[in-house]
């Protein structure tokens, strides 16, 4: 049987092999392509190569044109999951692409400190050993804080690299670095002091635990049985005419300016633009069609 050549990527990056026997061999290592498709054998060794060969650096060329992306950053005490994946995969095809096209490429990676996460991590750590956090301190705290940080911490980047993101790992900025916190500050005063941002009161997510305003993301919503409740706002120059609405929040009642029906429904016809009575408090609001 004759040998056939033809051209494959293989562990050490050589791309030209033989078939043997029916199993592929490369020529430089030798390596065998045998059985089923194994990772574990040599992703991690080609990663590394090229790393240690700085191919995810900017090719530093004045005459290229630049190309740049932020890697918008992750938790430091996270794990990889889904959008992370997706979201590392789209940035990578990108980078990868400009750079093949000759662009002077960047990719920036970086992590996030995963404040409230990180908290509440600690905080039960403190618990078990009999300490409360008031006690403990602002300073000894912190020192918990980036213990924590240091010990926990960098799993998503390892996972990053074995998804093969090809960002400047060199480059890598963590949010608590002091030049980050201190360009933080300084944009938000600028911001400020322009007018661009401002403090104003919003419906949030409060924490009774940590005492502190959380994100939606942060949130673990729980479904709980409730009740629809009925509530009858009686139309005004009436004392027995009622329009009934049902609601799971009666407690917003008192803020109703207003009721919105249907202007081709017959049931409510005679009733638009007719003020109704909140149900035990004089105060009006209408009804309007639209």
């Amino acid at each position: 049987m004759s040998e056939l050549k033809y051209i494959t990527p293989t562990r050490c990056g050589g791309m030209q092999g033989e078939i043997k026997g029916g199993i592929f061999m490369c020529k430089k290592c030798k390596h065998s392509l045998e059985g089923a498709y194994a990772p574990n054998e040599f992703e991690e060794e080609i990663y590394k190569n090229w790393e240690e060969k700085d191919y995810f650096k900017p090719s530093m060329n004045k005459e290229k044109e630049s190309y740049c992306i932020m890697m918008p950053p992750p938790n430091v005490t996270g794990k990889l999951h889904m959008g992370h994946a997706l979201d590392g995969t789209l940035q990578d095809i990108l980078i990868r692409y400009k750079r093949m096209q000759g662009y002077n490429t960047l990719w920036v990676p970086g992590t996030d400190h995963s404040a409230i996460s990180t908290e509440v991590k600690i905080v039960e750590k403190l618990k078990e050993e009999g300490i409360n956090k008031a006690d403990l301190g602002r300073e000894k705290f912190l020192e918990r804080a980036w213990d924590w940080t240091k010990e926990y911490g960098g799993t998503i980047v390892k996972q990053q690299k074995r998804l093969g993101c090809s960002a400047d790992w060199s480059r890598a900025r963590f949010t608590m670095d002091e030049g980050l916190s201190e360009a933080v500050l300084t944009v938000f005063k600028k911001l400020y002091d322009k007018g661009l941002i401002y403090k104003g009161k919003r419906m949030i997510n409060w924490c009774p635990c940590c005492n502190t305003s959380i994100s939606d993301a942060e949130v673990e919503y729980v479904e709980e049985k409730t009740h629809l409740w009925h509530i009858r706002y009686r139309i005004t120059g009436t004392e027995d005419k009622y329009l009934i609405v049902a609601t799971t929040r009666p407690e917003t009642m008192l803020g109703d300016t207003a009721v919105a029906v249907h202007p081709d429904d017959e049931r409510y016809k005679d009733l638009v633009r007719k003020n109704l009575y909140i149900t035990n408090n004089e105060q009006r609001n209408s009804n309007h069609s639209r």
